[in-house]
């Protein structure tokens, strides 16, 4: 994956599949934060990004396999909407292998300004709203966005309740505990679990991934590219231990970093988002990026060194 033609033919069928209950993705997916604005995502006063360039980006990803978007009703600026972004791109209708996963929980108003989080009664709203928003019957992927360490079970009971009633098929847990993720299950079948995890960023939760995987269950890291820069994005430095690896692939440290996620294990997924095209493509290459040991066992001591 050294040259820019090897990188325009990738696809995300290169980098593996997962099944999310009974819906198969490509472990390189897509998500829709930085698509309503310029800069930092999650702003109130953050400038609406091009309309015209987001559709194309998202088309573009799906011509490039990727079959996995991960959005949210709370990700827009004054003038975009993400879920909106992806109606307009991909809706009416959508391919048949695409998944949609989304987010409820957190809450802006219509300033942008963050509110509180859903409670019981406010998460069929939210529900609702997504489904609205992306012209969808059901959706896909409904992940429980979670704030503290109290308890989620009233909360994703609500969720439960309306995936029996068809308006959800699978359900998730976003920046849970091991022991949230328990108490989810005790309800319903859990199918991922969303948390900030990427090289350097939080290996206390390593175990946790493993455990995911030996439960079947996806383990899909949001900002496993911008790391601590998080809703701001990739920070302009890298180590050294970084870039010797991708000068030694011909690759990018984004690219790196992806495919270190991609590594932790088969249930892993990774949502790197862009408004970039160019950026799009170098990211589903990074699924067919194959790190060797000697590359891994050196990632592995930044991954714990640069947390510290």
């Amino acid at each position: 994956m050294t040259t820019e033609t090897t990188t325009a033919k990738t696809t995300a069928a290169a980098s593996g599949t997962w099944t999310l209950g009974d819906l198969k993705v490509n472990r390189i997916g897509f998500g829709a934060m930085r698509l309503p604005q310029n800069g930092a995502a999650l702003q109130a006063a953050a400038a609406s990004g091009d309309r015209d360039r987001a559709i194309a980006v998202l088309r573009r990803a799906v011509e490039l396999g990727v079959n996995h978007i991960d959005t949210a009703a709370f990700y827009f600026s004054p003038l975009r909407s993400a879920n909106e972004l992806i109606n307009s791109a991909l809706g009416g209708p959508y391919p048949d292998d695409l998944v949609i996963a989304t987010k409820v929980g957190p809450a802006r108003d219509a300033s942008g300004e963050w509110t509180a989080h859903a409670g019981p009664g406010q998460l069929r709203g939210q529900v609702e709203e997504n489904l609205r928003q992306l012209g969808r019957d059901h959706l896909d992927v409904v992940n429980l966005r979670v704030l503290g360490t109290h308890s989620v079970a009233e909360r994703f009971g609500v969720l439960a309740e309306l995936r029996e009633a068809g308006l959800i098929r699978h359900l998730g847990v976003s920046n849970v505990t091991p022991e949230q993720l328990a108490e989810a299950q005790a309800i319903a079948p859990v199918v991922c679990v969303q948390n900030m995890y990427g090289i350097g960023v939080r290996p206390e939760y390593d175990a946790f991934v493993r455990s995911c995987g030996e439960q079947g269950i996806a383990f899909v890291p949001f900002y496993a590219i911008a790391a601590a820069g998080r809703e701001n994005g990739a920070a302009g430095s890298e180590s050294e231990e970084l870039l010797t690896v991708a000068r030694a692939h011909g690759a990018s440290p984004a690219q790196v970093r992806l495919a270190w996620t991609l590594h932790r294990g088969p249930h892993v997924l990774a949502i790197p988002g862009t408004g970039n095209p160019d950026h799009l493509a170098d990211n589903v290459a990074a699924g067919a990026l194959s790190l060797t040991d000697e590359d891994l066992a050196l990632l592995e001591g930044l991954h714990h060194r640069a947390a510290e």
